[in-house]
C-alpha cells in the first residue's frame, strides 16, 4: 500500500494544528488523530453546495456565503448549479488552507478559485455574518465538525442562539442557512426552530452513491420569501 506523506502543517487561530497528508491521488486533512476531511469522501460536502443553491433558481444575482474552504467540493457543487450572475464568497479561517487549495490540492479545485463569481476572504465567517444585514440568499457552513465542534471553541458562536440569530439577520427573506454535520443533533435542530427558521433535515452519504456513513445537512429557511416554499418543514 502507498504510504501517507505529510505535505504541510498549519496552526489554527486559537490553538491546534492541521496536517495535510497525501497518499497517491488521495488527500487528508487531520487534526490530531481526527480526520476532518478526505478527498475520497466528498458526497456530503457536494450536497451542502448543491441542495441549498438549487433552491435559489429565479433569484436575480444570488449572493452565497460559504464558511470553510475545505477541499473545494462544496464550492464546486454550488458553482455547478448557480447561474453566471451569482456571487460566492468563501471565508476560510486558516490562511494555509487557501495556500493548499492553490498549491498541492489545486487538482481538486479544478480552477474554481479563479471563477469570476468567486471571492475568497481569509478570516472568520462569523465576522462576515455579523456584518451582513439581509446580504445573502444562502449561507453554507462546513466549519469544524458541525455544531459539536472539535477544532475551535469559537465555532460554538456560529451554532448557538446568538450565532443563529445573526445568520437569520444576514439572510434575505426566504434565504437558506445550510449546516453540515458529521452526526445528528436534535438539540441543534431545536435551536434552529427557536431562532425562527423552517427546518428540513437531509441525510446524505459521505461517499456519493455508495454505502457507508451518512452525514447530516440542515436546510433552515428564513420565512418571508419564495425560498421558504421550497422546503418542507419537518
Amino acid at each position: 500500500m502507498i504510504p501517507w506523506v505529510l505535505i504541510d502543517t498549519a496552526a489554527i487561530p486559537g490553538g491546534g494544528e492541521l496536517r495535510l497528508k497525501r497518499r497517491g491521488a488521495e488527500f487528508s486533512i487531520m487534526l490530531g488523530t481526527n480526520e476532518l476531511m478526505n478527498s475520497r469522501l466528498s458526497g456530503s460536502e457536494e450536497a451542502l453546495g448543491a441542495l441549498p443553491c438549487s433552491r435559489l433558481a429565479g433569484r436575480p444575482r444570488p449572493a452565497v456565503l460559504i464558511g470553510g474552504l475545505g477541499m473545494g467540493f462544496t464550492l464546486r457543487a454550488a458553482l455547478g448549479v448557480l447561474g453566471l450572475e451569482a456571487r460566492v464568497t468563501v471565508a476560510e479561517l486558516v490562511p494555509a488552507v487557501v495556500a493548499w487549495a492553490r498549491g498541492p490540492m489545486a487538482e481538486l479545485f479544478a480552477g474554481s478559485l479563479d471563477d469570476p463569481r468567486v471571492a475568497v476572504r481569509e478570516g472568520d465567517v462569523g465576522a462576515l455574518i455579523a456584518r451582513g444585514r439581509e446580504a445573502y440568499d444562502a449561507i453554507l457552513l462546513d466549519v469544524d465538525n458541525g455544531p459539536d465542534g472539535i477544532t475551535t471553541e469559537g465555532n460554538d458562536r456560529l451554532y448557538g442562539p446568538a450565532g443563529l440569530g445573526a445568520a437569520r439577520s444576514a439572510l434575505r427573506p426566504g434565504g437558506i442557512l445550510a449546516v453540515w454535520s458529521a452526526n445528528p443533533d436534535r438539540a441543534f435542530e431545536a435551536r434552529l426552530r427557536r431562532a425562527g427558521f423552517a427546518v428540513a433535515v437531509e441525510k446524505v452519504r459521505a461517499h456519493a452513491g455508495r454505502s457507508g456513513a451518512r452525514h447530516v445537512i440542515w436546510l433552515a429557511t428564513r420565512p418571508g420569501g419564495a425560498g421558504a416554499q421550497n422546503l418542507a418543514q419537518t
